[in-house]
């Protein structure tokens, strides 16, 4: 007996000692040396799927996607050794392991003045409609909802024929019901998600169980309709920043998940498609751009004319939390509207508190309560995490919550499950005044962190990422803000507002905030600017957004940070400003950005010459004559290092091309801190034509003595017609002695 009991022991030490070093497989993104193909195959999907399977031991399920445009290579579940394996042949480029990306999670038309245009850029309103509808958004989010009214194409002309896309069927998506002259393409990416054990369990289809694609997709380009709203908030005509264009969804994100891997696969798909623009509200941490699937799919659009929308990011106030900033794409932070959902807390010494709130339920009963403030001996039971609030100190009391660490519409849960009958949202000073309002599942109000007051819109949302830019310094990040906090738009009927599992209200509109909010805003003006101008590449509208932005709230104030209580905001917060749509489409001069220009802003942040060419998938090209340093791309805004190698002069030189009237005159202005001259030369530039393209050099002088910090100006060439603003940032990388 002894020794059967030996042998199993045996056994079993065997069999956990085997389990503790089995390799498991994982999906990785492999760049291949594009032109090596052996003539013996017809095709690359033929090379590569005869490649991996001659250099590893995958079986033939292992190839994931063969990417032909955004990339050049493949995406395949692999094991480690395979991994090695291919690194080590002369063919592979690169392999990097996929990573994951996150979701960034009415009145706006309006605030951003589209609700009344009668005419746009010498356009008659019927013609600007007509001519949007030749444009398509793509989108690159959690799927979509079909049914939603947002999603009528009553009135719409017949789809472009240069369409090439298509809506998937799916068991809970008939492409023949689902899909209209409105929604013109529905399809899903999943096989890089189901390799990893976080994949959220969804049926793979188009169809979106989050909520987070159809209220980005209608955000953008949602159809008019009547009597929208959130419970009764909000309540009024909902539409899109462009109501007429297209709508194509692809779907990469199965809740909270979305891998590199299928969002690089909806990039190839969609640039093959036809979209016009691209809207993606996804992020990640990215500290290169070969490896980040949004910046190599950004780049292989921008190639084919097809400008690229993406979120700042949700980590502000943070400094160089920004996320998205190749300078090929336009990085949108976020702002507050001239709107609000007021709610009073009246305390027991008489002190009325005001905040906001969409709680849409059960009034409370108009009598005096316990208030608690949760913050004994748990650290976590101040920020009303999950198991951390007692019963029995909560009990049919209001309890006082502190924000972070966990969702909003979670801290209102946990509260309701121990027993609270209504819950206060305060800020930190992390989130300062900004004021976010959720339809919570029980009476609450999030209230600021002081009594200040700030409803002088737009002010920065204190959750917009910040600069400076982590990967290249030289190019000022975020470039705009947008609306992002409180935004109505379409939402699906089968995910209740808090997107809680036990939230099963149901709301045809919900209203959340994110810079994931903000992007789709800026698509939506960019498909109208393309609707125009349909011959101006994806830089040229991305400068007239920028050097159009304004910079001042609806008191003829400078912009305020709600982050950091109500101080005055800057470019690192703001961009170039706030996208201004009608004067976006007549700019004046743009800014424009050849590919080699890109090509030599990537040889000056030294990357090897094999990343390189992962990005821009060609090996004719040369870094002999690359940038001094980044900065020196033709862009429209300004980021200034002094102090790199001691360094106090910094000199750029830019080209502007002039989009405005023949005969067209500009002179500069200046405004720099005291620390810094500047002086540009010429200082007046003459256009005796359209299209005419002139140059100007600016140089940035430092004074001795500054410290290590940030300062800011700007430069702006005006004429009676036009001002064409470019913000600059001051950045003293030591101290100038």
């Amino acid at each position: 007996m002894g020794a059967v009991i030996l042998l199993y022991t045996i056994l079993l030490l065997f069999l956990h000692s085997s389990m503790a070093v089995l390799p498991t497989k994982r999906s990785y993104i492999v760049h291949m040396k594009h032109h090596l193909k052996p003539p013996s195959f017809s095709t690359h999907h033929q090379w590569y799927k005869s490649y991996l399977q001659s250099l590893t031991s995958s079986n033939k399920n292992s190839l994931l996607y063969i990417y032909n445009i955004a990339s050049h290579g493949f995406a395949a579940s692999l094991y480690p050794d395979e991994v090695e394996l291919l690194r080590q042949s002369d063919t592979v480029v690169n392999v990097y392991e996929d990573t994951f990306y996150t979701l960034q999670t009415t009145r706006t038309p309006e605030f951003l003045g589209l609700d009344n245009l009668n005419s746009w850029a010498g356009r008659t309103l019927p013609e600007l409609n007509n001519a949007v509808q030749d444009v398509i958004i793509g989108v690159l989010d959690s799927g979509i909802w079909p049914e939603s009214k947002s999603f009528s194409d009553v009135g719409m002309s017949n789809v472009p024929s240069r369409w090439r896309g298509e809506c998937q069927s799916a068991p809970d998506f008939d492409p023949n019901v689902h899909c209209n002259k409105k929604l013109i393409g529905a399809q899903y990416f999943v096989k890089g998600c189901k390799v990893s054990s976080s994949c959220s369990k969804e049926i793979e289809s188009p169809r979106d169980y989050n909520g987070h694609g159809t209220h980005t997709a209608t955000t953008a380009a949602g159809s008019i309709v009547a009597n929208a709203s959130l419970f009764g908030y909000a309540e009024g005509t909902a539409r899109g920043m462009a109501p007429q264009a297209r709508i194509a969804s692809y779907k990469v994100c199965w809740n909270d998940t979305c891998a590199g891997s299928d969002i690089l696969a909806a990039f190839d798909r969609a640039i093959m498609d036809g979209v016009d623009v691209l809207s993606v509200s996804l992020s990640n941490n990215a500290t290169t751009y070969y490896n980040d699937a949004i910046a190599l799919g950004a780049f292989a659009a921008i190639e084919k004319g097809i400008l690229v929308s993406s979120s700042a990011g949700n980590d502000g106030p943070g400094i160089s939390t920004v996320v998205n900033t190749a300078p090929w794409v336009i990085t949108v932070g976020a702002a507050t509207l001239d709107r609000d959902f007021p709610a009073f807390v009246t305390l027991g010494n008489g002190q009325k508190l005001q905040g906001v709130s969409l709680y849409s339920g059960k009034e409370m009963e108009n009598k005096s309560l316990s208030l608690v403030y949760p913050k004994g001996n748990n650290s976590s039971s101040n920020l009303c995490l999950r198991g951390s609030l007692d019963p029995n100190m909560v009990r049919g009391k209001v309890v006082l919550c502190d924000r972070g660490a966990n969702d909003r519409v979670e801290k209102g849960l946990v509260v309701k499950e121990a027993n609270g009958i209504g819950m206060i949202l305060a800020n930190t000073p992390e989130t300062g005044e900004e004021l976010l309002a959720d339809s919570q599942l029980l009476p609450a109000v999030a209230v600021g962190r002081k009594l200040g007051d700030l409803n002088h819109p737009p002010v920065v949302a204190g959750f917009s990422s910040r600069g400076p830019n982590a990967i290249a310094p030289q190019i000022l990040k975020p470039d705009v803000i947008g609306p992002g906090v409180n935004i109505l738009a379409a939402w699906p009927e089968n995910v209740g507002p808090t997107s809680l599992d036990v939230d099963t209200r149901k709301t045809s509109f919900n209203i959340i905030s994110g810079t994931s909010m903000s992007c789709p805003h800026v698509t939506g003006v960019a498909a109208l600017i393309k609707a125009v101008h349909s011959e101006w590449s994806p830089s040229a509208i991305k400068s007239a957004i920028m050097t159009t932005a304004y910079n001042q709230d609806n008191t003829n104030s400078s912009f305020r940070d709600s982050a950091e209580d109500g101080i005055f905001s800057n470019p690192l917060a703001h961009g170039s400003g706030h996208v201004n749509p009608q004067k976006a489409l007549s700019p004046g001069l743009i800014y424009n950005i050849r590919i080699q220009d890109h090509i030599k802003f990537l040889c000056s942040l030294d990357y090897p010459m094999d990343q390189i060419e992962a990005i821009v998938k060609r090996v004719n090209f040369t870094c002999a004559n690359k940038f001094a340093d980044a900065g020196q791309i033709n862009y429209p805004s300004f980021s200034v290092l002094f102090g790199i190698n001691s360094m106090r002069v910094v000199r750029y030189t830019r080209e502007v091309t002039n989009v405005g009237a023949a005969e067209s005159v500009y002179e500069v202005a200046v405004d720099a801190p005291s620390s810094v001259t500047v002086s540009v030369k010429p200082p007046k530039l003459v256009f005796k034509k359209v299209g005419e393209k002139l140059h100007y050099t600016v140089t940035f002088v430092s004074k001795k003595g500054v410290k290590t910090g940030n300062a800011f100006g700007w430069i702006s060439w005006k004429n009676a017609e036009n001002q064409v603003r470019s913000p600059v940032a001051f950045s003293w990388m030591t101290d100038l002695n």
